[in-house]
């Protein structure tokens, strides 16, 4: 299994399959043809769909600049298609073709390229265990944590990248807070964390003002995104909101170090990076649920840390997390990662403090593991209609353009 880096890298919005994948690769392609005055990139699937609402084509020729790039959205997708994210790069010196190249952005910012799949990873494998189960009998055999596995595999540096992680997610949060104004894309949406957040009553029920104020912080990550803001991806831009708002929340609560937010962090990404081995984080294969509750399932799990559950217990909280978002689609309104994805990170967050809470009293009835219920999020995924996978072709998205409001 790859790093835990590989789960967060600090890019901007709204997309990291959309758009970040899609620019990494066209940086590749561009630095391999320095000769090329032309550039057409041609995109497919979920990426042709969704691609002007998502930046597809701004984040490409960006990438190309200032070299006149061409971006095709087409209708027609090629056989045998690997990838719902699929794109064709073509090189012009004049009218002359001299160079192609065939990849994937599948999801987290990841891509592959076609016959280089090996170099597309980037990445050695770090860790020998591929699934949780092996994780927990390798730290239970030998009487260690989570934190002290990780340390073993990754070397003590990588609490100092994740320091720097946190201190993006930070400064995402708290940019989000102190913006107003509408989003971009003719949704007319108005950024609501900063309204949120000032009205915040210190008189309020506990529970409402716990709420409010996690549900304040996902806003303003994810209004961030959708504002091509600076977020990290946690797993994607689209879920980047969920596990900052917890850990934001709980350290202000309990007055954490960085240091404890940190290994937090760290714990996140293990089970982050399982699902990108085992199953997927992409929308455009898997629905939402590989995003939205991939992002939970790694907030619950942060939480199970922070709260100093032992390995079980912080299994239990990662697997009802991501349990209770199986079968969740992904239905963009016009493509923009703003409706219903903002709220989604939001209610996400908040399900990621029950599913630790519940962990805390039930762990030991559990019937069925975290492996299973990623086994299970990756078939339903697979079976799900292409509509329900960010093609903005059905559900919230179909109703919405049926109303006229296109």
């Amino acid at each position: 299994m790859r790093s835990i880096r590989d789960v967060y890298k600090v890019g901007t919005g709204p997309s990291s399959s959309h758009t970040m994948g899609p620019a990494f690769i066209a940086s590749i392609f561009k630095e391999e043809h320095p000769e090329a005055d032309r550039f057409e990139v041609l995109l497919y699937g979920s990426l042709s769909k969704t691609g002007r609402g998502h930046g597809t084509d701004r984040a490409v020729k960006h990438a190309f600049a200032p070299v006149e790039t061409e971006v095709v959205f087409t209708s027609k997708d090629p056989e045998n298609m690997r990838h719902p994210n699929t794109l064709d790069l073509i090189a012009y010196r004049g009218d002359v073709e001299i160079g192609r190249m065939r990849a994937y952005s599948i999801g987290g910012g990841d891509i592959l390229i076609e016959g280089r799949e090996k170099d597309s990873k980037g990445q050695e494998e770090v860790y020998l265990e591929n699934s949780f189960a092996e994780i927990k009998e390798f730290c239970q055999y030998r009487h260690i944590d989570l934190v002290e596995y990780i340390a073993i595999n990754e070397g003590d540096d990588i609490w100092d990248f994740l320091a720097g992680i946190w201190k993006a997610m930070r400064a995402s949060v708290e940019e989000g807070l102190s913006r107003e104004g509408v989003l971009p894309g003719g949704l007319n949406i108005v950024r609501k964390a900063k309204y949120l957040h000032e009205r915040v009553l210190p008189t309020a029920h506990p529970e409402i003002m716990e709420c409010q104020k996690v549900c304040s912080y996902a806003f303003a990550v994810a209004e961030q995104n959708a504002d091509n803001g600076t977020v990290v991806t946690a797993p994607t831009c689209g879920s980047a909101g969920v596990l900052p708002a917890v850990l934001y929340y709980f350290q202000e609560k309990r007055r954490l170090p960085d240091e404890e937010i940190v290994r937090a962090l760290g714990v996140a990404g293990l089970f982050g990076q399982l699902a990108k081995t085992n199953a997927s984080v992409s929308g455009a294969e898997c629905g939402c649920q590989a995003e939205i509750g991939v992002a939970c399932s790694m907030a619950a799990a942060a939480l199970g840390q922070i709260f100093h559950y032992d390995i079980s217990q912080i299994e239990y909280a990662a697997e009802v997390a991501l349990e209770h978002h199986l079968g969740l689609t992904c239905d963009p309104i016009r493509g923009l990662v703003q409706v219903p994805c903002i709220e989604r990170n939001a209610v996400a967050a908040m399900r990621a403090i029950n599913s630790a809470n519940l962990a805390y009293f039930l762990s030991s009835t559990r019937t069925i593991s975290f492996d299973m219920v990623l086994k299970s999020m990756y078939h339903t995924g697979l079976d799900m209609n292409h509509r329900y996978r960010e093609t903005s072709e059905g559900g919230l998205a179909r109703a919405y353009s049926r109303r006229g409001r296109v």
